[in-house]
């Protein structure tokens, strides 16, 4: 047998502190929080680090491996992570406008507030004031969305894979559904329309090539077993060349001419055009209703500027069956979406407020001039703070506003570009999103950028803070 290591002296653990010197010791006291932490979970945490030292000690047979001072530090740490929330704020300087992992559209102040008022006791969320009886939740939005779109009647689920699944399981189960090859879309995830079809308990039949697919061929399927044509935004790609799609109108004229319904997965649900606004045009919900969709579904957190959750628009004749549907209470929304929605809503009551009230349309609307006003006053705070360590300064780049809106069409933008000759690129944008307030940035060859164009009005002072704590270890490091 090959040489064991010696196992140091049995009497070696006598060195380890108690854990009650761990719950006194000046570095464990050592927190900001004015509360004291829950004290079974404090000792939870002195068993662990305990614990994590015995074990080196055992290794090594050093006694510096029971020094309580650090010991006391780890327990801090460990307690201070499992009290530390989980989800909380970041600062988005990545350059993607509806960013999916920092949960795409950021709410207006007028949300955030509703949202508040909501949860601070009890709530009409399904109470007649008048009568003392139930009600449908969703009459809290339905009047807004009938009044914004033009639509009969609206439901709201919570999201909007949710609502093609409801929508197709209600209105064509065991019956075909037609769908343009150019329109076979895949999102993030595991959402593939084919599958989702499938789900929602109806057979799939394509029509079409991939880049060009024209009304015959529609016509030419169509048959007994036919319920619905499906037109399907190209949200997060384009095919251009040459190419070609049926258009919602002619798809829907086609659909009523046979006896059948035409429903249109808008995805990224625009409620103006935004061509008025000065931004490349986006097929509106307006638009696809007016065009002659008996059923629009489309996205809360996208462009519509609101919380997570799917929408959908149509005729009443078209909404009762999913109404009815067991899958409506399965996918059904809760208070707090249905305040946020309702006053995200409210905004597009007032067009000539809505630019500087909706954020997403904030952000959309930065001209480059803006974007490098802003940049230059934070690459000077940063020159100004770092202390050598890091250095700042201006470049052009482009912003996306990504969440599967307006793909393929970037938006110019300025940047502060960060390098450092302590950290590499890599390890400095780690360390900005292990901030006490993450901060997402994206890497180019050696530079960490900041784009201002996705960072909100006043973040910029969590972005320098969030530097300093890194140029604090830096200094520790050298």
């Amino acid at each position: 047998m090959p040489d064991q290591p010696p196992s140091p002296e049995p009497g070696i653990l006598r060195h380890l502190p108690r854990v009650d010197e761990i719950l006194s010791h000046p570095r464990f006291l050592d927190t900001p929080s004015a509360d004291p932490p829950p004290r079974a979970l404090a000792r939870e945490a002195a068993r662990v680090a305990l614990e994590e030292a015995r074990e080196r000690l055992r290794a090594s047979g050093d006694t510096a491996d029971a020094n309580p001072a650090d010991i006391a530090e780890r327990a801090r740490r460990l307690l201070g992570e499992w009290l530390a929330p989980s989800l909380r704020r970041a600062v988005n300087a990545a350059g993607v406008l509806l960013h999916t992992g920092l949960g795409r559209a950021p709410l207006s102040s007028a949300a955030q507030d509703a949202i508040a008022q909501v949860t601070a006791g009890y709530c009409t969320v399904q109470a007649d004031t008048d009568t003392g009886g139930r009600m449908p939740r969703e009459v809290h939005v339905q009047g807004l969305l009938q009044r914004l779109t033009g639509a009969e009647a609206a439901l709201v689920v919570n999201n909007n894979a949710a609502a093609t699944v409801l929508a197709l399981s209600a209105l064509a189960a065991g019956r075909e559904v037609v769908v343009s090859r150019g329109e076979m879309v895949e999102i993030g995830g595991s959402f593939r329309l084919p599958e989702i079809i499938a789900l929602a308990g109806c057979r799939l039949v394509e029509v079409g090539c991939t880049n060009r697919t024209h009304l015959r061929d529609y016509e030419r399927v169509i048959g007994p077993e036919t319920a619905l044509l499906l037109s399907v935004h190209q949200s997060n790609y384009r095919i251009a060349g040459f190419a070609s799609q049926v258009a919602v109108g002619e798809l829907a004229e086609l659909a009523h001419s046979r006896g059948l319904l035409c429903a249109h997965d808008l995805g990224s649900g625009a409620l103006v055009d935004l061509g008025r606004l000065g931004l490349p045009h986006e097929p509106s919900v307006p638009e696809s209703l007016a065009a002659g969709a008996d059923v629009v579904f489309f996205s809360g957190d996208k462009l519509l500027g609101g919380p997570q959750c799917g929408i959908i628009l149509g005729s009443a004749v078209a909404l009762q069956p999913m109404r009815r549907s067991p899958f409506y209470r399965t996918f059904r929304v809760c208070k707090l979406t249905l305040a946020a929605l309702e006053s995200t809503l409210r905004l597009f009551l007032d067009p000539d407020q809505l630019p500087a009230r909706h954020r997403v349309l904030w952000m959309l609307r930065r001209s480059p001039d803006e974007l490098r006003a802003r940049a230059e006053a934070l690459a000077e705070a940063i020159g100004a703070a770092a202390g050598g360590w890091l250095e700042a300064d201006l470049a052009p780049g482009e912003s996306e506003v990504g969440g599967g809106s307006l793909a393929a069409q970037p938006l110019p933008t300025v940047v502060v570009s960060l390098w450092s000759r302590a950290l590499p690129a890599g390890e400095l944008a780690r360390r900005l999103r292990l901030c006490r307030t993450p901060v997402f940035s994206r890497i180019h060859g050696d530079r960490v950028l900041l784009d201002l164009r996705t960072v909100l009005p006043g973040e910029e002072a969590l972005i320098l803070a969030g530097l300093e704590e890194i140029g604090a270890g830096v200094a520790g490091e050298a």
